[in-house]
């Protein structure tokens, strides 16, 4: 890989969220009396898609909690999305370094989840190797977990049906419009409308390989780890509103294109070099990233969603990134 190819990701924020004393009074009271105690600071996230309230919120009594609380004012999806990472919470095994869900609430508008506070920073940027490798072997050892018996949790096949045609939407539009992707990733775009009918021969493939039984966390870029470089670099694996079951090796390779424009280096030898790729042919490798690149290429043109106004420009950076390992293995 070359300078070229590291491309900075536009930074995973919606710039829109709300602080503390932004909350209506009702859902104030109702983070109190669920917390046991009166809030006397906050500390807002400062990453993450969601438009709503996120913060570590400390409370009278000594103690922390991690708060979200979303509304279909900020995003119509976000409660839907909050009541999703309500059910992965339950579903989680105690093996997954994830911060333990408290207690939640939903009065059918505001969503409302309290958690464990996880003590640490984000990777820092440009990866650094011992953060890479603390986050590649966490990400490699949540292949091995299965969600608890009796779980919610949908099939990794059936969440993706349909995001993973890309590429045939793309197809299917007329020559001119189709063109407006040559110049996608300097040239990059161009490559893949050269081979648009290769890649949809390879999308009709992802599902397949995407099935599994594995506990599949499905949304993992550096946003959403965080290291605690105090406890031997302990990774924490955040945000999991987008679980399902599936390939336990579809998360790190889901996550390497992320990993390259953010400096961390080749995925595809990044990939190779975790054990979670024994036993992944390429066919399924090119399979499973021809949905991904798809599904980022088709939504980056797509209006921006309320509340959330630069996600599109890092959906464009991640299928270049995509596209690129792609072309790449072929």
């Amino acid at each position: 890989m070359s300078a070229d190819d590291v491309i900075a990701l536009p930074l995973a924020f919606s710039g829109q969220r709300l602080d503390w004393r932004d909350l209506p009074r009702h859902v104030r009271a109702r983070i109190t009396e669920l917390a046991g105690a009166q809030v006397t600071a906050e500390t807002s996230a400062t990453s993450g898609f969601s438009p709503g309230f996120a913060a570590v919120l400390e409370l009278a009594d000594g103690r922390g909690v991690f708060v979200k609380a979303v509304s279909g004012e900020q995003n119509p999806v976000s409660p839907d999305l909050a009541r999703a990472e309500i059910r992965v919470a339950h579903a989680l095994p105690p093996q997954v370094p994830a911060p333990k869900l408290l207690w939640s609430s939903d009065d059918g508008d505001w969503v409302i989840l309290g958690f464990e506070v996880a003590h640490g920073r984000s990777p820092e940027l440009p990866w650094r190797p011992e953060d890479l490798r603390a986050v590649t072997d966490a990400v490699g050892a949540l292949a091995d977990a299965e969600p608890l018996p009796g779980h919610s949790l949908p099939r990794t096949d059936d969440q993706l049906a349909d995001d993973f045609t890309g590429w045939r939407k793309l197809h299917a539009l007329d020559a001119a419009t189709q063109n407006q992707l040559a110049d996608m990733g300097g040239g990059i775009g161009r490559w893949a409308l050269d081979h648009v009918e290769q890649l949809v021969r390879w999308e009709q493939e992802s599902l397949r390989v995407c099935a599994g039984d594995a506990l599949v966390h499905g949304d993992l870029r550096a946003d959403n780890v965080m290291i605690d470089p105090d406890h031997h670099h302990r990774v924490w694996i955040i945000d999991w509103p987008h679980a399902s079951v599936g390939a336990p090796w579809l998360d790190l390779a889901f996550m390497l294109p992320s990993v390259a424009l953010q400096g961390g280096g080749d995925p595809a030898t990044l990939f190779r070099a975790n054990a979670v790729s024994e036993g992944v042919d390429d066919d399924a490798l090119r399979a499973g990233l021809a949905g991904l690149s798809g599904y980022f290429t088709w939504s980056s043109r797509q209006p921006a969603p309320l509340g959330i106004p630069n996600l599109r420009r890092f959906q464009a950076a991640q299928g270049v990134a995509t596209i690129r390992w792609l072309r790449d293995l072929s």
